[in-house]
Formats: structure tokens, C-alpha cells, sequence
């Protein structure tokens, strides 16, 4: 008996470890963006979950007389106009970003979900409802989160509600979209024929082809989502200046951008890779997902 085929009897599921091996790999290297892009998101979700262990002092700790301090041993990123560790408010600041851009991508998925599917497949509200998305399209969404927060007071709520709110309308008409092209096709006029139900009709037939477009625009609305956020704190509108998110440190170091251009380098920097990362998981979850759509590109 051959030696490989003594293999094969002997270690059956040898071939079954190195098949599902090659197959992850052989998926990581075809899908580049998707292992660059969700690569370096993992690493800012893992340090952002890991602040207080890679922190080296007490974001909100106050030391006047170490003010604007170039980066040193003491203090990696230097320090803001309070003396406040920029490397520790840095790494804290991930927490802040990634929950508002998660936060927003979950919640506009759902809401513009449910609506998109109802505008899309009863034709009597899809007058009314997408009038009212055409309403909130027509404003800016970062002026329209400014106007939203400008009721309520700063805090990381009513940023990721304000957020939402501007940004529904864009996943409600993807999805609207979808679903209008999918009830013009025979297995759904079959079905419609047959008597079955509409909420059967829309679960088994309409949904499913709603959800890889709509994952990957989760994905652009997450990235979104996080400028917006550091937007709002940059202009004084978003969370409260006490909290470490990237925006407010930004906002704290524009007035010695010229001498002390680290206090607003580094959380731009972080900010900018974030939003890069979320990005190339996006384009690479549409390359996956819509083939045609990267042919086409």
C-alpha cells in the first residue's frame, strides 16, 4: 500500500486540518483588503478593550505644571494644555469611536431595514415614508447631528442618536432599492400568487437579499459615523470636553497647532487609520459578497 494512502487510512483527519488551512489561507490571500482592512481593525478593537493595561497614566489626571509637554520616556505622546497624558486619552479615546461608529452602524441597519422593507414592498407607504427620508436627506448629516445636538446636552447617547438619525435615510433607500428589484422577480410573484402571506413573503424571499448590501454599508456608515463623532467634539457640540474621545483632544490642541502640533497628530493619526481600516473591510466585504460590483470597478 502506498505510504500516502497509509496515511490517509491511519490519519484520516490529517487531510480534513490541512484542507481547512489551506482554506483559510487561500481566503486571506485572495481577500487582501479583507485581512489588511479587518487585521488592523482587530488590532484598535483589542486596544481599545486593553486601555486600562497599555494606559501608563490616569486619562483624566491633572498636572498643570507638566503642560504641553514634548513626547518624552514619561509621557510617550506628550502632554495637553492640563498636563493630561495624550498617549493614555489616545488609547482611551478608541473606546469612544468605536462604540459611536459600532453603536450607529447596528442601529441604522435595523431602522433603515425595517423601513426600507416596508417602503419597498407596500406601495401605499412608500409615498409617505420615503418623502419623510427625502426631508432628512435634503439637510447635511453633520448639520443636522449639530441641530440634534444643539437640543439635548453633550454626551456619547445623544452623539450616537444624533448620528443615527442623519444617517438612516442612506440605508433605508439601499435597502428600498433592493427590495423593489427583488418583488419583480417570478419566485416572488409566484409566491404572491399562491395566497402566501406578506411577512412570509418578506422574511423567506425579500430579506435575504437585503443583507450583504446592507452589511457593507453598515461598514461605510461605522466610518461615517466616527468623523462625525470627532466633528462634533471638535466644534464643542458632541461628547463632554472631560471625556477622552480623539475629537475633544483634537479640539484641545488646534490652539497650539503651530508650536505644538503632537497634541493634535497623534489622535488624528489613530482616527485616520480606524476609519482607513473600517473602510478596506467594507470594500473588501463588497468585492466577496457583489463579485459584478468589483468587475466593475
Amino acid at each position: 500500500m502506498p505510504a500516502t494512502t497509509l496515511a490517509a487510512t491511519e490519519r484520516p483527519d490529517l487531510f480534513v486540518v490541512r484542507r481547512r488551512r489551506s482554506g483559510v489561507l487561500g481566503f486571506l490571500i485572495g481577500n487582501p483588503r479583507i485581512t489588511i482592512g479587518g487585521g488592523m481593525l482587530a488590532l484598535v478593537v483589542l486596544m481599545a478593550i486593553c486601555a486600562p493595561l497599555l494606559a501608563t497614566h490616569d486619562p483624566l489626571s491633572l498636572a498643570p505644571w507638566l503642560r504641553a509637554r514634548f513626547p518624552s520616556a514619561e509621557h510617550w505622546f506628550g502632554t495637553d494644555m492640563l498636563g493630561r497624558d495624550i498617549y493614555s486619552r489616545v488609547i482611551y479615546g478608541a473606546r469612544v469611536s468605536l462604540t459611536v461608529g459600532i453603536s450607529v452602524a447596528v442601529l441604522t441597519s435595523v431602522v433603515g431595514l425595517f423601513i426600507g422593507l416596508i417602503a419597498g414592498y407596500l406601495r401605499w407607504a412608500d409615498g409617505i415614508l420615503m418623502r419623510v427620508m427625502d426631508g432628512l436627506m435634503a439637510i447635511p448629516s453633520i448639520l443636522l447631528a449639530v441641530a440634534l445636538m444643539a437640543l439635548t446636552r453633550g454626551s456619547m447617547v445623544n452623539v450616537i442618536i444624533a448620528v443615527t438619525i442623519a444617517d438612516i435615510p442612506r440605508m433605508c433607500r439601499l435597502v428600498r432599492g433592493v427590495v423593489l428589484s427583488a418583488r419583480e422577480q417570478p419566485y416572488v410573484e409566484a409566491a404572491v400568487a399562491t395566497g402566501t402571506r406578506t411577512h412570509v413573503i418578506i422574511r423567506r424571499h425579500i430579506l435575504p437579499n437585503t443583507l450583504a448590501p446592507m452589511i457593507v454599508q453598515a461598514t461605510y456608515i461605522c466610518a461615517s459615523a466616527m468623523i462625525v463623532e470627532a466633528i462634533l467634539s471638535f466644534i464643542g457640540a458632541g461628547t463632554p470636553p472631560t471625556t477622552p474621545s480623539w475629537g475633544n483632544i483634537m479640539a484641545e490642541g488646534r490652539a497650539l497647532w503651530q508650536i505644538k502640533p503632537f497634541i493634535v497628530f497623534f489622535p488624528a493619526v489613530f482616527l485616520s487609520v480606524t476609519v482607513l481600516a473600517v473602510n478596506l473591510l467594507g470594500d473588501g466585504l463588497r468585492d466577496l459578497l457583489d463579485p459584478r460590483a468589483a468587475t466593475r470597478t
